[in-house]
């Protein structure tokens, strides 16, 4: 089921943006750090908050603001690579996860607005 899937793929992401912070702070990288850590966990919860939404309107608007939680963190992640804070395969890996998952939430979006 595409639902289980994307619980599934948005927790895995989130384990590893709290990884990724773990490791920005080792090396003193507050700032966008603390900014990816929130954008980074919240498409998972916006996510589980959707399975119990209070109607279509509800489960839309939880998976909207999920897709705009991975735009942000996308846009994180292209900050730290710029910065060299993050190398290319890091940045390729986090990358390509965060992108399957605005990709799965917009075909989710679509699909409950029919």
């Amino acid at each position: 089921m595409r639902n289980d899937q994307l619980s599934a793929q948005s927790m895995d992401f989130a384990v590893s943006i709290i990884d990724l912070v773990k490791e920005l702070k080792s090396k003193h990288e507050t700032i966008i750090s603390n900014q990816i850590g929130r954008s980074g966990t919240s498409i998972g919860a916006n996510i589980r908050e959707a399975q119990y939404a209070h109607g279509k309107p509800d489960f839309i608007s939880k998976l909207q603001i999920a897709l705009k939680e991975a735009n942000e963190t996308g846009y994180w992640l292209e900050l730290l690579h710029n910065t060299d804070y993050i190398d290319d395969n890091s940045y390729k890996a986090l990358e390509t996860a965060c992108t399957s998952i605005r990709v799965m939430l917009i075909s989710s979006i679509n699909t409950a607005k029919e």
